[in-house]
């Protein structure tokens, strides 16, 4: 162990560590994605995809010209419905939001697999441009085959559920007038004594 602490290459690595960790603290933006991918399955047999990206800057100073672009969508699979698969904004405050998204259609059957949207922004302490990625999505089963959701259950609920609910509760009613209470019951022992 006194060997690795005397060791200068450890040591070197150390202090890098602890500047690196120094400059991270920084006056600095840091960009934070997370992308969200749903589906959603419409009644003529078509399958929709809609598409969330919100970018944090959970830093300590504003980030400029910010720029998102999300081209893992190919065009011979999707069709953009509505929205685009990029977006700019002029500036992102520190512990600022911003949210992006848009709507696409599914053209073709199987596993896709989204790779993260590239976000770009500016540093004013910096000439080159930043880049931050978002979180990957899940993989998404396009227009595969599912179950028929049990929705028989749910139009027998909402038909008769008005009618099933005051039975409950006249049912409720006539059990605890049936009952007898443990206070009358305490009382009827109490006598008995």
């Amino acid at each position: 162990m006194a060997t690795l602490i005397g060791n200068p290459l450890m040591k070197a690595l150390v202090a890098l560590l602890l500047i690196s960790a120094a400059a991270a603290t920084g006056d600095a933006p840091f960009i934070v994605a997370h992308k969200k991918a749903s589906l959603t399955r419409l009644k003529s047999g078509a399958e929709r995809v809609s598409v969330s990206i919100d970018i944090y800057n959970q830093g300590f100073s504003t980030a400029y010209d910010v720029s998102l672009v999300d081209d893992s969508w190919p065009q011979d699979a999707f069709d953009v419905i509505s929205g685009n698969t990029s977006q700019s904004w002029e500036r992102l405050d520190a512990g600022g939001l911003v949210s992006h998204s848009f709507e696409l259609e599914a053209k073709r059957q199987g596993m896709f697999y989204s790779a993260p949207a590239v976000i770009t922004f500016r540093i004013p302490t910096k000439a080159a441009l930043q880049e931050a990625y978002s979180t990957p999505i899940l993989p998404l089963d396009v227009l595969a085959e599912r179950p028929p959701e049990k929705k028989f259950e749910r139009r027998l609920l909402a038909k008769y559920g008005s009618q099933i609910s005051v039975i409950l509760i006249v049912v409720l009613f006539i059990y605890m007038i049936v009952t007898p209470s443990k206070s009358s019951a305490l009382k009827a022992s109490k006598k008995k004594h």
